[in-house]
């Protein structure tokens, strides 16, 4: 049986680090790098973080189409890439991005002003 997902190249050691769903995938939060604001909420795999590091571009991986995006490729809206961190359990990736246009799918900035639950 072969696997349609392209084995990765990411760096050994940082794979060993990742903690993933059982679905292969880490979350992803894209921030811009200079005001903090968070943008949206991605999924990646190790390939698409491979891809992340070494393009300068968001790449995720669609959970419900099962390929790979890079986030601005139909729309225009790039995630340029600043910094990439992992979180202390190497559960979550932090990308700090250079935000060309809206983030969300909606064409709003972020994803999170439509919804507000609590705002002190």
């Amino acid at each position: 049986m072969t696997s349609s997902v392209p084995a990765s190249s990411l760096d050994p050691a940082v794979a060993a680090r990742l903690k993933r769903s059982a679905d292969g995938l880490v979350p992803a939060i894209a921030q811009q790098y200079d005001t903090g604001e968070v943008l949206m909420l991605g999924w990646m795999d190790d390939e698409a973080l491979h891809r992340t590091l070494t393009t300068g571009r968001c790449t995720y991986f669609s959970r419900s189409r099962q390929e790979y995006w890079v986030k601005g490729d139909t729309s225009g809206h790039v995630q340029h890439v600043r910094s990439v961190a992992l979180d202390c359990d190497a559960d979550t990736v932090l990308v700090k991005v250079d935000q060309v246009g809206a983030a969300c799918h909606t064409g709003a900035r972020t994803c999170f002003d439509n919804d507000v639950l609590l705002d002190k």
